[in-house]
């Protein structure tokens, strides 16, 4: 077994990875870049080693500076864990060479898998379902437009050297072929150096379904199940569980076989992932077909540990240091069911904008057994790389934490994500968790009616929050009215009028008595003066509510939704309606940052005329590009940003009139 580990990547990953180390007895090394001075895997590790500057492309994806920082240490092997380095066929090689092993598979298989066209022929030599397409890279418009017309619209345009959903394009006609292509070589040459394009028929409402595999160097190889991956917003998988709602034993194991077949044909050894696609409007379920394989540590791979028992982690290293898996195929069980969402540092209520800043509070749900208090047997697990005062910058993926939850059934898991969800308290920069709650919610994806269009299909305006029952609403006027009360300074108020997102609720509260709109309501409750974090019993059911004060009421995120709540003396409320509410925007007119980024681009100056939806420029932020658009017509009276400069949020870019 091995000594020292150098763990070749940050944040959430590097600590997971450093937890399993420590606890097998090995010694870790951490590599961090200026802007991961202070991160929290640097501080894990037993050593640490600066490896460059902010940008990954001259620190994390320097592979001469992170084998410099292995010799170094005296490290004898090297965990990539995902995204960075873990896929190149050329950093597994420069290891060995080395003589520092690799913890994944031989160089071979990576590069055989780590090229779609031709892993796509590997896997139909291998006897594996692959999705109809033309077989080689596509040269230009003209040949698009031919292998589209062949094959049959619609048609997925994607970088034959892509991941991570970059480099993708849905072409539905004629006319998205030619105004889509370029775009995609562009994208292909700018994410990964190779402007390669494959077509293929895209399959409708697809369902996205991986299984996990793992081998040892001595010829076993075993599938432990399969992941639902299914529900993802611009190709990024937001939730993820295990088992699938969609997959039958019959599948699982005809995915499982083939599966182990491709791995088997380029001899693969460690963890890795087959990634399918599967026809929801199959019903029998024979419609999957190879997507990919990741040749790594998937970023879901916790829901698998959590039905099967196993660190994945931990195999990959004993495999690596030339162990045999100590089980048999016989011996996978899976054994209830678990659920799994990304917190990213992004606005849902603003498209999903990403959000930098530091984390002025960060407290996790608690890793127990049920935060709901029901009795039920549940787990929560958080999987982070970050803790209160970190700054989540521009440079990196924005994702803050993994929370993932097991249960008996699957319901129960889903019951278990949403309250430890609305439990998660990170005050700095938005996050995404009341998304996420609002998909354990949802009664289509409660139901398992998923695809991969799921989002785009339920909230095609853009996300609003998650719908309140009444007596949500009515709990939170209650409350808002006693916290209101507890603050407050001089005679108590007994008459309030409190306003939930335009809805007006009477509130009597005094003498041991509350009504809400003339009813009488008991409320149970664990407020006390100064709380932000409140537990509330709503129709037999407890809820947490955040709380933030605002200069006349509170802001309430509770069950996916955020409120704004107004609650003001009933003597005080008549003369509310003469307030004028502010569009800061329209008041302006100015074109405004979005979000914190790099602005790469500004394509307008002082005296241009613009139209509404006119791309005026880009802003890069997490390895996303975002264009910035006007708001409506007008004329550019002044510019006052330049590409190349750093944005914050609300930053005046360009004055109209």
């Amino acid at each position: 077994m091995f000594g020292k580990i150098l763990i070749a990547n940050r944040g959430e990953i590097a600590c997971r990875i450093i937890r399993t180390a420590r606890r097998m007895g090995i010694g870790t090394v951490a590599v961090y870049s200026d802007a991961d001075a202070r991160a929290l895997h640097a501080q894990m590790a037993d050593e640490a080693v600066r490896i460059g500057p902010a940008p990954a492309s001259d620190s994390y994806l320097d592979s001469d500076r992170i084998l410099a920082a292995a010799l170094a240490t005296g490290a004898d092997a090297i965990h990539p864990g995902y995204g960075f380095l873990s896929e190149r066929a050329s950093f597994a090689t420069a290891c060995a060479e080395a003589g520092i092993t690799f913890i994944g598979p031989p160089p071979s298989a990576i590069a055989a898998m780590g090229d779609k066209i031709e892993s796509k022929k590997l896997a139909r030599m291998a006897g594996v379902n692959v999705v109809p397409g033309r077989p080689g890279a596509i040269e230009d418009v003209a040949e698009a437009l031919g292998a589209a017309a062949a094959i049959g619209y619609p048609v997925m345009m994607k970088a034959s050297a892509g991941g991570g959903g970059k480099g993708m394009r849905v072409a539905w006609h004629e006319a998205d072929v030619r105004d889509g292509f370029d775009a995609v070589r562009r994208e292909a040459l700018a994410s990964f150096g190779d402007d390669r394009v494959l077509l293929e028929k895209f399959i409708e409402r697809p369902r996205h379904i991986e299984i996990q595999l793992l081998g040892d160097q001595h010829g076993t190889i075993l599938h432990l199940g399969e992941r639902e991956c299914s529900i993802q917003r611009r190709h990024q998988k937001v939730v993820e569980e295990a088992p699938s709602p969609f997959v039958t034993p019959a599948m699982r194991q005809a995915m499982g076989e083939q599966a182990i077949s491709l791995a088997r044909a380029v001899g693969y050894h460690s963890a890795g992932t087959v990634e399918l696609i599967v026809s929801g409007a199959d019903p029998s379920g024979q419609s999957f077909y190879f997507l990919e394989m990741n040749t790594r540590l998937q970023v879901e791979h916790p829901v698998t540990e959590a039905v099967t028992g196993l660190d994945l982690v931990e195999q990959m290293i004993r495999v690596a240091a030339g162990e045999r898996l100590g089980f048999t195929q016989a011996d996978v069980r899976l054994n209830g069911w678990a659920v799994e969402t990304r917190v990213y540092a992004e606005d849902p209520y603003r498209g999903f904008l990403p959000s930098t800043g530091r984390l002025a509070r960060y407290r996790p749900p608690e890793r127990a057994v049920d935060p709901a208090n029901s009795g039920m047997p549940r787990r929560v697990r958080v999987d982070d790389g970050v803790e209160e005062g970190d700054t989540i910058s521009r440079f990196y993926d924005p994702m803050i934490a993994k929370l993932i939850t097991w249960a008996p059934e699957r319901n129960e898991a889903i019951d278990a994500q949403r309250d430890a969800l609305d439990a998660f308290v990170m005050d700095g920069p938005a996050t995404n968790t009341d998304f996420l709650s609002a998909l354990m919610q949802h009664p289509r994806f409660r139901s398992g009616d998923l695809a991969t269009g799921f989002i785009d299909e339920e909230y095609p305006t853009g996300f609003t929050g998650a719908p309140a029952s009444p007596a949500l609403l009515r709990g939170l006027a209650a409350l808002a009215v006693l916290m209101a009360t507890a603050r407050a300074r001089g005679p108590i108020e007994k008459q309030w009028s409190v306003r939930i997102d335009g809805r007006d609720f009477a509130v009597t509260h005094g003498g041991g008595a509350l009504t809400v709109d003339g009813e009488a309501m008991a409320l149970s409750h664990d407020y006390a003066p100064g709380r932000t974090s409140v537990r509330l019993l709503v129709e037999d059911e407890w809820v947490t509510v955040q709380a933030a004060r605002t200069r006349t009421g509170f802001i309430l995120r509770t069950r996916g939704a955020r409120h704004e709540v107004r609650a003001l003396p009933q003597r005080i409320a008549a003369y509310a309606r003469h307030l004028r509410e502010e569009n800061a925007q329209e008041d302006r007119k100015q074109i405004i940052a979005p979000m914190s980024g790099l602005l790469v681009r500004l394509d307008v100056r002082a005296g241009d005329a613009i139209v509404a939806g006119q791309a005026l420029g880009v802003i890069e932020a997490m390895k996303m590009e975002n264009v910035l658009r006007a708001p409506g017509d007008g004329t550019v009276a002044a510019v006052r940003a330049a590409a190349g400069q750093s944005v914050a949020t609300d930053q005046v870019l360009v004055d109209l009139v």
